[in-house]
């Protein structure tokens, strides 16, 4: 091939992520040819190692590959663990006390991101995608009707460009494309947060079965997570506000350990562990956690995925999840698309209605989260209380879901959610009471509506993973709206 000339494919994902490999492989799965370029050499360092069963026993199924990520001898993650909100002793959930999907399925993985990112990847280059590593994409080739393709610069540094119907950014929250589909990216003030992160060699267990659960502790100062991630390795993250800024630029690793002694509960699971020394988790790292989501994910020959789309606080291991399932849904879209079985427009607004009311369940939940948890002492928490949230911040989330996220009635404007977030956070907080008193039979947390209504689709998207399709029917977003196919790969029209 001459420097010069232009390839053709089906679809282009740019990024090798999770995002980048799921809609790369499902659109390759019907047969379609589909380029991805990353700019990076897999395996490569990134942070978010908790996951949640729907990527797991859902997306890697479809995908087919859910045996290899479990003969990789990831740690095993039954629940999450949490001290955090009233109650001063932890308190703690399990997946298998879901009402729908109990054992041998109920559980997720604490993963190395660099082997579980590359696991994925191959996987896709097996399925047929064209992976093509250390290739920076530059610019995106549009008209006035579409975008029509990429250029790029391989690693010997020529330039290369290639065509598609359909170009995927999945490149992550620093992507340098995301600006061609139009509209802007709003950052939350709410979950507008610095991380400060790194790594352990060992570190204490929670008590078995739960040794695997990820540890969340709130404090004065914000909150931390503790990962397991092997015997000899753990992932420790201090998530405080951004007028922490300067001290913990100034010095990361003195910052870090200042925050762990600072929480009790991590400081003494911490004890006697030393930083581990191991590349790439030798380093202390820093994060801007800021949440945001764009106001527009997709054009004619374009969509979003991944962090290039939105990004929303971490707390709940939701990141992989909300990666995976926007490139499923960019994945079907661009199947039935191709297909021509229905109108581009319809999948794509499809594709956008459902994005955008998974991230707002997520941040309308996390909102009640952070509002459940009583500690007037901190300033850090006093600026979180859902009722002194400012009522821009409110009505930017009106905007985000309405019309689309949400088909409640009740998100009729920032007065009417306020009143609804502290609603839900009283809910929370009294099932979460209750959750040491359970018989270990069913979870309360599964009785609170927010909790219940957030998780949804994570459960049918594992359903159709597990059992080829969801266990009921499942009906439109919206009137006139699509439904998946069974297998999960398209859109399927449910009236004119």
């Amino acid at each position: 091939m001459t420097a010069t000339a232009v390839e053709e494919f089906d679809a282009i994902v740019v990024g090798g992520g999770p995002a980048g490999s799921t809609v790369a492989s499902a659109v390759a799965l019907r047969g379609h040819r589909v380029l991805l370029l990353d700019q990076q050499t897999f395996p490569r360092y990134q942070i978010g190692e908790s996951l949640l069963p729907s990527t797991v026993h859902g997306v890697c199924r479809i995908l087919g590959v859910e045996e290899e990520v479990a003969r990789a001898g990831f740690k095993l993650k039954r629940g999450g663990t949490f001290r955090w909100g009233r109650n001063r002793e932890p308190w703690q959930f399990s997946f298998a006390l879901s009402p729908r999907l109990s054992d041998p399925t109920s559980f997720a993985y604490q993963v190395e991101r660099a082997r579980f990112d590359a696991i994925l990847l191959d996987n896709a280059r097996r399925i047929g995608v064209v992976v093509r590593e250390g290739c920076r994409v530059s610019d995106v080739i549009a008209d006035e009707e579409r975008v029509r393709g990429v250029r790029w610069t391989d690693p010997d540094g020529a330039p290369r460009e290639a065509r598609a119907r359909y170009v995927v950014d999945a490149s992550g929250n620093t992507s340098r494309i995301h600006t061609h589909v139009g509209g802007k990216r709003t950052y939350s003030e709410f979950f507008r947060n610095i991380a400060v992160f790194g790594y352990v060699a060992g570190g204490g267990r929670l008590p078995k079965p739960n040794d695997g659960n990820i540890f969340c502790a709130a404090f004065d100062e914000g909150w931390i997570w503790y990962i397991p991630l092997r015997d000899d390795l753990t992932s420790v993250g201090a998530v405080v506000s951004r007028e922490n800024t300067a001290a913990v630029q100034g010095d990361p690793a003195a910052a870090w350990r200042r925050l762990i002694d600072a929480c009790p509960e991590i400081r003494d699971l911490v004890d006697g562990a030393p930083q581990a020394t191991e590349a790439p988790y030798d380093q202390v790292r820093i994060r801007k956690d800021w949440s945001y989501w764009k106001s527009q994910l997709w054009r004619p020959g374009m969509v979003l995925a991944g962090d290039a789309a939105c990004f929303v606080d971490p707390v709940l291991s939701s990141g992989v999840h909300l990666a995976c399932y926007g490139a499923l849904l960019a994945a079907r879209s661009i199947n039935t698309s191709l297909a021509g079985t229905v109108d581009e427009a319809r999948c794509f607004e499809e594709f956008e209605a459902r994005y955008r009311h998974e991230y707002g369940l997520f941040y309308e939940f996390l909102m009640s989260f952070y509002d459940m948890h009583q500690d007037e002492r901190s300033y850090f928490w006093k600026a979180r209380k859902v009722t002194n949230v400012r009522t821009t911040e409110l009505e930017a989330f009106v905007e985000l879901v309405g019309g689309l996220a949400s088909r409640d009635a009740a998100l009729a404007g920032p007065t009417q959610v306020g009143t609804r977030l502290t609603a839900a956070a009283t809910d929370l907080d009294e099932v979460v009471g209750r959750l040491p008193d359970s018989d270990g039979l069913r979870n309360p947390l599964y009785e609170a509506p927010t909790f219940r209504q957030t998780f949804r689709e994570g459960s049918v998207l594992q359903e159709r993973g597990v059992f080829g399709g969801p266990l009921e029917e499942e009906t439109p977003l919206r009137p006139g709206g699509l439904v998946p196919s069974d297998d999960g790969l398209d859109w399927v029209a449910t009236g004119p």
